[in-house]
């Protein structure tokens, strides 16, 4: 990852810390829906983002403890994972809106919007280094279907892994 692009997420990561502050208890992630070649944003995928603009118009204000962000490449969500004596938790609205954002993708293909590429589900960080780190969860063909049970599943095991890796630096894969 460019230097440049590590500012622009670092800067969007404080952003969210000082708009949303939590307890130490917490710990702050990125989870990004990214396509894996092309565009997944609102004027490539206007049927997609009609969906997910519904889901999020309906969301009550008091599960909205997370920042949606749209991206060329796909949208994502700054949200905190709740640390506690039972291990990490996310907000079953946070589950929610990745499953709606998947879903979203495949359902607008019914509807004119161009899936050229499958989408891949992301969650990364900062390690105490300072060093991003990031996991990738599941990948979904616009076909595929979406089990929010996997997904909350899978987003738990890929943060403990970026926390279990937070002291060691990760190799970069050549």
């Amino acid at each position: 990852m460019s230097t440049e692009w590590n500012n622009v997420f670092r800067n969007r990561m404080r952003g969210f810390e000082i708009k949303h502050p939590h307890d130490g208890n917490a710990i702050p992630v990125s989870i990004k829906v990214r396509v894996t070649s092309g565009c997944f944003h609102r004027e490539h995928s206007p049927h997609a983002y009609e969906i997910i603009d519904d889901y999020l118009s309906w969301l009550p204000a008091d599960e909205r403890d997370f920042t949606f962000e749209e991206h060329e490449s796909g949208p994502e969500i700054l949200v905190y994972l709740a640390v506690t004596s039972a291990g990490l938790t996310l907000a079953k609205s946070v589950v929610d809106l990745i499953t709606a954002i998947v879903k979203a993708r495949s359902e607008s293909a019914k509807k004119g919007d161009h899936p050229q590429a499958p989408v891949e589900l992301i969650v990364r960080r900062f390690d105490k280094a300072g060093e991003i780190r990031e996991e990738k969860v599941l990948h979904f063909n616009y076909s595929d279907s979406v089990n929010p049970d996997e997904i909350e599943r899978k987003l738990t095991e890929s943060t403990k892994k970026l926390l279990s890796d937070n002291s060691k630096p990760r190799k970069k894969k050549k």
